[in-house]
Order: structure tokens, then C-alpha cells, then sequence
């Protein structure tokens, strides 16, 4: 490791998304802190350089966790804690039971006193209580030192073939003017794009690629690596086959017979991947959602590269595990295009 590198802990880090586009960026991250074993061991296998804490952020003092984990400081905390307890009435208590998570990356902060901070949320943050939940946690990070900046992104707009709304809270321990990253591109990545050189059929992990890359972008997804991983499809009921097979490529439950729109109590049931846009929001379960082509959902690699991890970043677990740490993941490749633009300003 380059001890000259710009040091990373990550807060919440799950399977490490948010890790990984830090450290494409060239930030050393020195720690993962997690509750949840599954998502650290992909986060172990996947950051090896990285010491992978598993700790409940919610309940446990932060000096004491700092202490018994011989955590030093770090230049940069990141993580995305959840934010439950804020009222939308005004007034709150940093000490709500459902705001421990968000206290203790707060304390972390307050702590170590690294040069900058990431927060990352969910959108409708920024508008609960018509601001006011934003504004608490600008007062927060104000009142111990950090001047701060938060805007909503769109992961299409950096790079990733999803339409995945993202809020982020940045703060810098020095007085500067941060500016987000604008857009890089006007021409969004799609889904055929991103995953049409994934087959219909199970791929045994660490086979080789059958098919050779068939865009610009699945070049870069796979990254110089000669295997596949995490590609094995789920076996649908017949039933369920043959209602995909009704559905075109970008449709949903509204093209279906009137007789069979009621299947899933869902709004956004029997969706198709539309293949000439990016994707919608990859989630944690994908039951819902479907291949643009294929009859079945995607597979946790296809889900994978639509939240742009490269194909040498290997999920360990279960399958419904592995579905639920790509979909809690930010996507790397947004993280990265932060990574650097947070690296000009510290």
C-alpha cells in the first residue's frame, strides 16, 4: 500500500461500491465498517488491503469501537448512513434511537477529523420537512467544523447504464468552494450496451468469456480480466416464463392481457430493461424486474454491471445474498468520478 495515498474509512461500506470507485481513484482505504457478514466477506475478498470491521454502528460507543479496532486517523470518511429518525416536523434529536446510525458517522467525523467527508442518501432527503431534514444535517457537520455541499446525482450522468438517483452530502474541514462533477457525457450507456455479451445460459464461475465484448463499455467491464463470475440465472416457474415472454423489450405490466395485470400487486411489475436506455434503479430483490431479451431477471453479474462493477469485483454469498449487495451498493463508477473531484480540493 502507498502510505503517500490519500487514506479512506468507510462507514456502512456493505460490499464496497462506494470503496471501490475510492480506490480506482487511488485513495487507500484502510478500513470497511459493516454489521452485516455476507457483504464483508465480498468487501475482504474484493479490498485486500482493506481491514474489514464488522461492528453495529448503532450501538456501540465510537471511541470505544475507534479504540478496540486501533482505527487511525484517516483523511476521508465515506459511507451512507440511513436517516430515519429525522422529524420533518422541525425540530429532532440527534439521540433518536433511528438516528444512531447517521449520529455515529457524524461522531466518526467529529472524532478523527479527517479533511473531508461523503454522505450519501437517498433523494427525498433533500426535500423532507421541505428542506428541513437537509438543513439539520448541514448544522450538524456546520457545528463541528465542516463546511458543506449536497446535491442530487444521476448515475447515468457519470458513466453508469442506470437512472439511479443518488443524494450526497460533501464536507471539507477547509474553508473551499466545491463544486460537483458535471455530467461527462451526453450519450447515456444503455442496457444491451452494458450486458448484451452475457448469454442465456449458466456460466460456472471462473469459466472463460464466451463471446468476445461487444461494446466500448463491456470492454471496459471486463477490465483485462479472461473469466466470468457471479452469472448463473434463476429457474422461473413456467407460468411466470410465459407472462415475461407477453412483455416487449422497455415494457410492463400494462402491455400484459387485462386478465393477467393483476398477477403482482406491484406498480412496477413485469418490467423489461428498456435495451436503448440505461436501466431503472437496480434494487435488492429483482423479482420484477427482467432481462430487455430474456424471459428471467437479470443475473447478479448482469445486475452488477449495470451498477458498473468491473467483472473482477466477485460476490461472495448466497444468490439472493449477492442480489441484495449490488442493489445496497453506489455504483462505482459514480463513486470514482466523486473520488477525483473531491481529490482536487484536499
Amino acid at each position: 500500500m502507498n502510505k503517500e495515498n490519500t487514506t479512506v474509512l468507510d462507514l456502512f461500506c456493505g460490499c464496497g461500491g462506494l470503496s471501490y470507485g475510492f480506490e480506482k481513484a487511488g485513495f487507500d482505504v484502510l478500513y470497511g465498517i459493516d454489521s452485516w457478514s455476507d457483504a464483508l466477506k465480498t468487501f475482504s475478498f474484493n479490498h485486500k488491503e482493506s481491514k474489514a470491521i464488522q461492528e453495529d454502528l448503532g450501538s456501540k460507543n465510537v471511541l470505544e469501537l475507534i479504540k478496540e479496532n486501533k482505527i487511525k486517523s484517516v483523511d476521508l470518511i465515506i459511507g451512507g448512513p440511513p436517516c430515519q429518525g429525522f422529524s420533518i416536523a422541525g425540530k429532532r434529536d440527534v439521540n433518536d434511537e433511528r438516528n444512531l446510525l447517521y449520529k455515529s458517522f457524524l461522531d466518526f467525523v467529529d472524532e478523527l477529523k479527517p479533511s473531508a467527508f461523503l454522505m450519501e442518501n437517498v433523494p427525498n432527503i433533500m426535500s423532507m420537512g421541505k428542506g428541513i431534514v437537509k438543513e439539520n444535517i448541514i448544522n450538524d457537520f456546520t457545528k463541528i467544523g465542516y463546511k458543506v455541499f449536497t446535491k442530487i446525482l444521476l448515475a447515468s450522468d457519470y458513466g453508469v447504464p442506470q437512472n439511479r438517483r443518488r443524494a450526497f452530502f460533501i464536507g471539507f474541514k477547509e474553508n473551499t468552494d466545491y463544486v460537483f462533477p458535471a455530467p461527462i457525457s451526453d450519450n447515456k450507456i444503455n442496457a444491451k450496451d452494458a450486458i448484451s455479451d452475457l448469454p442465456d445460459v449458466d456460466i460456472e464461475d471462473g469459466t472463460n468469456y464466451p463471446v468476445l465484448p461487444k461494446s466500448t463499455y463491456q470492454k471496459l467491464m471486463r477490465n483485462g480480466n479472461k473469466f466470468l463470475h457471479n452469472h448463473q440465472l434463476t429457474n422461473h416457474k413456467p407460468k411466470t416464463v410465459d407472462i415475461i415472454s407477453l412483455v416487449p423489450d422497455g415494457g410492463n405490466y400494462k402491455d400484459l392481457p387485462k386478465d393477467l395485470q393483476g398477477t403482482r400487486k406491484v406498480n412496477i411489475a413485469w418490467t423489461r430493461l428498456n435495451s436503448n436506455k440505461p436501466s431503472f434503479t437496480i434494487d435488492t430483490g429483482h423479482r420484477h424486474h427482467f432481462h430487455y431479451e430474456y424471459n428471467r431477471v437479470p443475473t447478479v453479474r448482469e445486475s452488477a454491471r449495470i451498477q458498473s462493477f468491473s467483472d473482477d469485483f466477485i460476490f461472495l454469498g448466497s444468490k439472493t445474498s449477492q442480489y441484495k449487495q449490488v442493489g445496497n451498493a453506489v455504483p462505482p463508477m459514480l463513486a470514482k468520478v466523486l473520488a477525483e473531484s473531491i481529490k482536487r480540493y484536499i
